[in-house]
């Protein structure tokens, strides 16, 4: 059962920048809305395994608003039966606590939603930096949410922007990890407590390697 009504939309409004706006050299940002899905939002307690999930359901939350203005992503077991009939995982995988990564969200985004994704491989959390001007493209060209996940950092987040300032780069995160009923996180609650939030890229593990999922569909 989904609790798309009473999810927050569009959580990521009203955080300040990282910066002064005098210090502020390029900003890049999702255009469209998307709604944030975090473990327990539907009811089931995912929290240890389903932080894959929730964010590629973000991901495909601004997908159908932008192409049907539908608000019903996949739910988990959906996700699952998903990546069994594309082959990638065994039966088994259905009903389990499997976790999925960026070439799983990928392939669901293919599915659900036929839009392909470029996966973006970061070797090391250092090497970050190397990545900014690719991700400033992305959000210009694209506009769509993307996912960052690792591998040592094995937390799956959602990306809604990138900023680069007098002081260093930040990539706007979305932190699946806060556990709730649907509609039980406040906007202003969630700005306070950082589940939304302007993180710098050296905040990052620095030995981990990480890969961005960027999906190739433009806002409209």
């Amino acid at each position: 059962m989904h609790h798309s009504n009473e999810l927050l939309r569009n959580v990521h409004q009203g955080v300040p920048f990282p910066e002064p706006e005098s210090g502020i050299c390029r900003r890049s940002l999702i255009r469209g809305d998307c709604l944030y899905y975090h473990y327990g939002c539907d009811g089931l307690d995912d929290r240890g395994w389903g932080c894959g999930y929730r964010t590629l359901q973000t991901l495909s939350s601004w997908m159908r608003l932008q192409t049907s203005g539908e608000n019903t992503p996949p739910t988990l077991r959906g996700i699952q039966e998903a990546l069994v009939k594309t082959e990638d995982k065994p039966a088994s995988f259905v009903g389990s606590r499997g976790w999925i990564g960026s070439f799983e969200i990928a392939l669901c985004l293919d599915s659900f939603h036929q839009v392909p994704c470029k996966i973006v491989h970061v070797r090391r959390g250092a090497e970050l930096q190397n990545q900014i001007a690719e991700l400033h493209g992305h959000f210009d060209r694209f506009g769509s949410p993307a996912m960052m996940g690792g591998d040592s950092d094995n937390a799956s987040r959602a990306i809604l922007g990138v900023c680069s300032g007098e002081r260093g780069h930040y990539l706007l995160v979305l932190d699946p990890h806060y556990f709730g009923a649907g509609g039980s996180l406040l906007k202003e609650t969630a700005h306070a407590e950082g589940w939304v939030s302007w993180r710098k890229i050296d905040s990052f593990d620095q030995g981990s390697f990480y890969n961005f999922c960027l999906p190739q569909l433009a806002a409209k």
